[in-house]
Order: C-alpha cells, then sequence, then structure tokens
C-alpha cells in the first residue's frame, strides 16, 4: 500500500471517531470500554504519541506491519508517523489510551532527565510491557489523574499538575522497559539528537546568549540546518524555542517577589528594565508587573 493512501489521523481526529469531549490541543487522555465494533476499520498513520495500556479484555493490532496481542495490564508506546491497524477486539475490553503530540513534550520536558525517559517511546520495533497486578493498578489510577487535570477549567496550577503526573507515567514507563529489555537503548533520530542535543546547550546558556548562531556554532551545524529541523521536529524555529526558553525564566523568577524586575532582567542578560519589559510583554502579553500581579492573586 502506497504511503500516500494510508491516511492520516491527529489527536483530535480520534477525538472526534470516539465521540469524546476535547480536552486540549496537544494531549487528550481517554478511557475506553463497552465497544463492540472496531472504531477504525483500515489503516491509518498516527500524527501524534499514543500510550495504550489494556485494562481488561484483548486488544490485538498491527504496528507498521508487527501484530500485537495486548491482554490485561499490558502496554505499548506508538511513536508518530507508525501506521496501526486494529485488528480484533474482545467484547469486554477496557483501554487507557494517552494521546500527545511531539509539541507537548517539547514544551514541557526540558529537563535532560525527562527526555531521555521519554525516549522509550521512540523504539522502531515496538515491544510490549507487561505489568503485575499491583503496577497496573498504579499506572490506571495515574492515567485517570492526568485525564481529571486534564479536564479541569480555572485551575490556579493545572498545567504543573499534569506536567507532573505525565512525567511520572512516562518514567514509570521507562523503569519497566529498562527492567523487561535492559539490552535495549532509547533510540532517537538523527533530528530527534540534535534536538535533545540543542535542548541541553540552550538550558546551560539561556540566561546569557540568545542568538541562533552561537547554538548552531556550539552544536556544528549551519543556522539554517538547525532552525529546519527545530521545525520539523517541534513545530517552531531555533528563534521562538529561544525566546521560549527565556520567557520561561523570566516567568519563574516574577513568581518569586524577592527579585525585583529590574534585577531579573540584569539576571537574564537584558540591557535594562525597559526592554526586558518591551520583550516580555511582546511574548506574553502583559508586561512583567502585570504579569506579577496577576501570579500573585
Amino acid at each position: 500500500m502506497k504511503e500516500e493512501f494510508i491516511k492520516k489521523l491527529t489527536t483530535n481526529d480520534f477525538v472526534q471517531i470516539m465521540g469524546e469531549e476535547p480536552q486540549s490541543e496537544q494531549l487528550h487522555v481517554s478511557i475506553t470500554e463497552g465497544i463492540t465494533q472496531i472504531p477504525i476499520n483500515y489503516p491509518f498513520r498516527t500524527a501524534d504519541f499514543h500510550l495504550i495500556h489494556v485494562a481488561k479484555g484483548v486488544f490485538k493490532l498491527s504496528i507498521n506491519l508487527i501484530i500485537y496481542t495486548l491482554k490485561k495490564n499490558e502496554s505499548i508506546g506508538i511513536d508518530p508517523k507508525s501506521v496501526i491497524q486494529i485488528l480484533e477486539i474482545s467484547n469486554d475490553l477496557k483501554v487507557f489510551n494517552i494521546n500527545f503530540t511531539t509539541q507537548f513534550i517539547f514544551d514541557n520536558f526540558f529537563n535532560k532527565a525527562r527526555v531521555d525517559a521519554f525516549g522509550y517511546f521512540t523504539h522502531n520495533n515496538v515491544p510490549k510491557l507487561q505489568f503485575t497486578k499491583q503496577e497496573g493498578k498504579v499506572l490506571r489510577m495515574l492515567v485517570k489523574m492526568l485525564k481529571f487535570y486534564n479536564q479541569q477549567e480555572n485551575s490556579a496550577f493545572q498545567e504543573d499538575l499534569i506536567r507532573s503526573t505525565f512525567g511520572v507515567i512516562v518514567y514509570n514507563y521507562a523503569e519497566k522497559f529498562k527492567k523487561e529489555y535492559p539490552n535495549l537503548k532509547a533510540e532517537l533520530t538523527r533530528q530527534e539528537e540534535l534536538v535533545l542535543r540543542f535542548w541541553n546547550v540552550l538550558q546551560e546558556n539561556v540566561k546569557t546568549d540568545r542568538k541562533v548562531q552561537f547554538y548552531a556554532d556550539v552544536l556544528n551545524v549551519t543556522t539554517g540546518h538547525l532552525s529546519k529541523i527545530l521545525k520539523e521536529v517541534t513545530g517552531k524555529t531555533a528563534s521562538q524555542l529561544i525566546d521560549a526558553a527565556v520567557i520561561l525564566e523570566a516567568r519563574l523568577l516574577l513568581v518569586d517577589p524577592k527579585f525585583s524586575i529590574a534585577q531579573i532582567a540584569e539576571e537574564l542578560q537584558f540591557p535594562d528594565q525597559s526592554f526586558f519589559g518591551k520583550y516580555f510583554k511582546k511574548h506574553v502579553g502583559l508586561s512583567p508587573s502585570a504579569y506579577r500581579k496577576e501570579n500573585r492573586k
């Protein structure tokens, strides 16, 4: 079958097909049971990541032409561009599914250890994992928590709760992966490796250097190549990602009342407080003082 004839399905497509209420653009958590017919009866290509966990019943599917049969307490991670076909479901099937975008990962997993753990979702030959009864129970509890937080509105700490809960799930998965497949290492494509290296350099230098040329020189690539790969993998250019990292640092500092705005501007290597204020407002839509006031409530 030619690639162009395989339909590509996004997280939003899955939400519509399953008749569920949308949650967020980059993350959707579903707990499905009581279905008697295969909801998608044709091969499709995933646009986003999936973590599938079977709580009850049997779920048989093909991933990149390899057939997997998932039973109770078994899980599998699927990366974007994989070709999936659902082959069989049992009448008592109960399945937990986390759909998340690449952008979600790079917006929330700046820490190298976290990205390394996430790398266990990226194997070409995807192995399934068998969880114990207790491990499965814990995993399902975490997924339920993640779904709950992802559905909340007007929650002051929603992003932090989602990030923390998702992180525990990823570490859980990576820990289990390493125990069951000790000789398999997390696999990243060359593009993903470059992105990871960029994140590491950016973390170390975000307060002192905001020039794309600096990061390209450190990574021994051209600025054009760096931005092209970053755009392909994360959806953002090098400049946009550098700005996002600077703004993240600024936000973290602004919620700490012991730092004055002038001190923050100096810490982030801006020429003066006025320049920092204009930069921050351009990207956030609020002045630093207004942002600080809102986040003190």
